[in-house]
């Protein structure tokens, strides 16, 4: 008779392929329609400090030539 191995590896592709179809978030409120996310000052901070960091590369580029 074959033994069966169960290695880690296995196991873990396994939990992989699997996560997906297992982790679908249900509407917990019973809207029929899903919320989107909102976007608030989080990302306007974001975009400020993209803004910020790519001009002070600018700048830096421009007094190195």
């Amino acid at each position: 008779m074959k033994k069966v191995v169960c290695s880690p590896k296995l196991l873990l592709v396994a939990l992989l392929i699997c996560l997906p179809l297992i982790s679908f978030a249900g509407n917990a409120y019973g809207h029929d329609k899903p919320d989107g996310a909102p976007l608030d000052g989080g990302l306007s901070l974001l975009l400020a400090a993209g803004v910020g960091y790519g001009a002070k590369k600018i700048s830096a580029k421009r007094k190195e030539s």
